[in-house]
């Protein structure tokens, strides 16, 4: 299937930093993209690959499971750290959840990481019944799109496989028993008004995972998708800002490779 204008992958070859930034369930990079795009114009090496099953149609999703979502994103990790001598992991919302596994498997490989309403539980009754229902009915309605700022959408699906999201929870529940084993310096920006993930997730997130550098920011303008909302900048520069902090030796002032 031919992948939908706005969700193709990005890369940028920069410098010596690399950041690899993860989309959520059923969205594209188009999420991620001025974000990755902002980190690019500053010299850094960029990654957002687009996960298997996404950026397509709901349909092509409900043949993947979290597994290969995850094998996608250690892929493109493993190929920044080839050839950056420091990486960043950014995610948003299923993102958060997969930056938080790639923390905790990879450990000090990963120098720090960045989550934007991370995703840690599937809420309500629905969650208990995804075993049953998800070989009745294939799809429910979408999440994608819950941006505060007018006239902006997220290329995503307007469908949510359930298949898919079975094996969601599956992941969220795997990566909630990891997240003791996340000690990196860690920025957690939420929105209070977010209809897809509730600040709970977030909390959760912030008790159980062992990392003593952890600055926690809310995004009091924006909705789930915060990366293309109203406080965008904000991460942008909060992300910039955590890298400069701590790969100094490598990013200037101006957040491009040092002697470049």
């Amino acid at each position: 299937m031919p992948v939908l204008p706005g969700a193709e992958p990005y890369r940028h070859e920069g410098g010596e930093v690399g950041v690899l930034l993860c989309h959520g369930f059923t969205g594209s990079p188009q999420s991620m993209r001025p974000w990755a795009e902002y980190l690019a114009a500053r010299g850094l090496s960029v990654s957002v690959p687009l996960l298997p099953g996404h950026g397509t149609r709901w349909q092509d999703m409900q043949l993947t499971t979290w597994h290969d979502w995850y094998a996608e994103a250690d892929r493109a990790l493993r190929e920044l750290l080839e050839q950056c001598r420091t990486v960043f992991v950014f995610g948003l919302s299923m993102g958060g959840a997969l930056t938080l596994r790639l923390a905790a498997q990879h450990g000090d490989a990963v120098r720090g990481i960045v989550l934007v309403n991370p995703g840690n539980k599937v809420h309500g009754l629905a969650a208990h019944a995804l075993p049953v229902v998800r070989h009745l009915v294939p799809s429910t309605k979408g999440i994608a799109s819950d941006i505060a700022k007018e006239g902006v959408t997220e290329v995503g699906y307007d469908r949510v496989p359930l298949h898919a999201a079975h094996s969601l929870r599956r992941l969220f529940q795997t990566v909630d028993a990891e997240l003791p084993q996340v000690t990196q310096p860690v920025v957690l920006l939420h929105s209070p008004q977010d209809h897809v993930v509730p600040p709970a997730d977030s909390a959760r997130i912030l008790s159980r995972i062992s990392s003593t550098d952890v600055k926690e920011v809310l995004l009091e303008q924006s909705y789930h998708v915060a990366t293309l909302d109203h406080d965008a900048e904000r991460i942008f520069e909060e992300s910039l800002a955590f890298i400069e902090r701590l790969a100094p030796d490598l990013v200037d002032g101006k957040g491009s490779r040092s002697g470049g």
